[in-house]
């Protein structure tokens, strides 16, 4: 059977610790407890004869600063009372699938997890933002069974595929660019881009579907 794909990548520098202190290992048990869950999902799937629906993942937690920064700007309290209690996506994970119809299938799978509460989900493949981004966004609320009590904590997921990924992460980089020259004319290319990708993920939904019916 395949090995589990995935990454963490939690951001764990002293001063993340010492803004979240004993909530960080909340956090990173929130993306243990649904990446375990995930892991199972895939591994079921491949053992009753079909594709692996992830092919990769990553995840992080929220820099003390940002998530200082983002307390701010929500006129909240700067605590890590707030961020666990308000703030849904310090916990994030990424989960790229080959094909559109493994989103959907493991939006599907996750909203059936009886232990799983889904807080807010927006679909932004079939509802693209205005320039062009696309991906499937839930939030969830996950239990977490500590030795005294249950602590439910939130955690926030993208699940797309790994062109939409690579758009995204370009995007993301020329966003943050302190000057950009003749800005309206990258947006634009950037838009395009994003539809031609939008394009080439449909027709490779389309191959393989071909590919199932011969087989």
């Amino acid at each position: 059977m395949q090995q589990a794909k995935y990454d963490i990548e939690c951001e764990t520098l002293l001063p993340e610790h010492e803004f979240y202190k004993e909530s960080f290992v909340l956090l990173e048990g929130v993306i243990i407890e649904i990446i375990s869950r995930l892991d199972f999902i895939r591994k079921y799937k491949i053992t009753q004869n079909h594709k692996d629906p992830i092919e990769h993942c990553k995840a992080r937690i929220e820099s003390a600063e940002s998530m200082k920064e983002k307390l701010r700007r929500r006129n909240m309290p700067v605590t890590v009372e707030s961020t666990i209690m308000e703030i849904y996506d310090a916990a994030d994970i990424c989960v790229l699938c080959t094909f559109l119809e493994d989103i959907y299938w493991l939006v599907n799978m996750l909203k059936k997890q009886q232990d799983f509460q889904v807080i807010e989900e927006k679909d932004y493949i079939r509802n693209p933002k205005p320039n062009g981004y696309r991906s499937y966004h839930m939030i969830l609320q996950v239990p977490l069974h500590l030795g005294d009590r249950i602590q439910k904590v939130y955690c926030a997921l993208q699940i797309r595929t790994m062109a939409m990924d690579c758009w995204a992460s370009l995007e993301h980089q020329l966003k943050y660019k302190k000057i950009i020259p003749d800005q309206e004319t990258i947006t634009g290319e950037l838009k395009r881009c994003a539809d031609d990708i939008a394009s080439t993920d449909l027709n490779f939904q389309t191959i393989w579907d071909m590919i199932k019916d011969i087989q």
